[in-house]
């Protein structure tokens, strides 16, 4: 048994080690040309986007890719990863996904006295830990975004008065604010390099990033230029009211986080304990299965209800719209 967990460590360690190495060598350089070819509608643009990736990736590797893209659910995983920010191709996510699935559920195969229930439990959680890691990433690139906002309206306040036209006040805020607003931005700005008109760029910018706020400001400067008017006293203006939700929006989190991180914890408790009593105590857990049977499926989906329900309630109370 020893022996048995000891090669199955050598074997995740490794196949860890050769994952870390992989996404450090293409975190060194630029996608932005991938991305534009995941927005842009011209098939010109997205030849050019194609173009870059072709001499650094395999022939199966993009195989795997595009077979992944043209499914139905490839397009949300290539726009979850471009929200994230994360360095990897779909193909590559959903090849990662199974590596994870094959070592979690052979070490959870072995941990669990080569037990197929064992087995699934590992499966089960390589399956969500992905999936947990792109969300939390979209949440926080999000909300790092929505903080420097405020931020970037008064750089591109500034610049227009100074006699900026508008997309040399976006050139300036990809240049002089952190990212990943100027990471954004300059991406933004390259793609109104290569042809694209500015609104679908926009509209490209707001996939990337859902941002309401955003969304708001987009909707300002489409509607200047097709109108006309003083852009900078619109983003003046704009720039109050998201500087005020901002702030409100801060003390609301403050305030509710206790909620939150407190329904999430106690919604996971229960699959974590049973988790944990099937690898240490699996005698135990299986009174729940004795006869009558009826009474052990009865609590687990007594369980289940309950716990759903106090999340879902818990979530309400902390979700205050602003």
């Amino acid at each position: 048994m020893t022996t048995t967990i000891l090669i199955g460590g050598g074997v995740l360690a490794v196949i860890l080690l050769i994952v870390g190495i992989v996404v450090s060598i293409r975190g060194e350089r630029s996608l932005v040309e991938e991305r534009l070819g995941q927005y842009a509608e011209d098939e010109f643009d997205q030849r050019i986007a194609a173009a870059a990736s072709e001499d650094d990736t395999s022939a199966l590797t993009e195989w795997v890719n595009e077979q992944v893209v043209r499914s139905s659910w490839g397009e949300g995983i290539a726009k979850n990863l471009a929200q994230a920010d994360i360095k990897l191709k779909p193909g590559e996510y959903v090849a990662l996904i199974v590596i994870l699935v094959i070592v979690f559920g052979a070490l959870a195969y072995f941990l669990g006295g080569r037990n197929v229930v064992s087995s699934l439990i590992g499966v089960v959680i390589a399956l969500i830990l992905p999936g947990f890691y792109v969300r939390r990433q979209k949440g926080k690139r999000l909300q790092k975004f929505n903080d420097q906002l405020p931020d970037m309206l008064n750089l591109m306040v500034n610049g227009l008065r100074a006699g900026y036209s508008t997309v040399q006040a976006m050139e300036a805020v990809s240049k002089e604010l952190p990212p990943p607003i100027s990471t954004e931005f300059r991406r933004l700005v390259q793609e109104m390099q290569i042809g694209i008109p500015m609104e679908q760029a926009l509209d490209n910018l707001y996939r990337r990033i859902p941002s309401d706020d955003l969304d708001l400001i987009i909707a300002a400067i489409n509607v200047q230029r097709e109108v006309g008017g003083n852009l900078a006293e619109i983003l003046d203006t704009i720039s109050y009211t998201i500087r005020e939700r901002v702030r409100i929006k801060g003390e609301i989190r403050v305030l509710t986080s206790q909620v939150v991180y407190s329904g999430r914890f106690l919604a996971m408790l229960p699959f974590i304990l049973g988790a944990i009593l099937w690898f240490i105590n699996r005698e135990y857990m299986m009174l729940f299965f004795d006869d009558p049977k009826i009474c052990g499926y009865g609590m687990i989906g007594a369980i289940l209800l309950m716990v759903s329900g106090g999340y879902f309630a818990m979530t309400r109370v902390a979700n205050i719209e602003v």
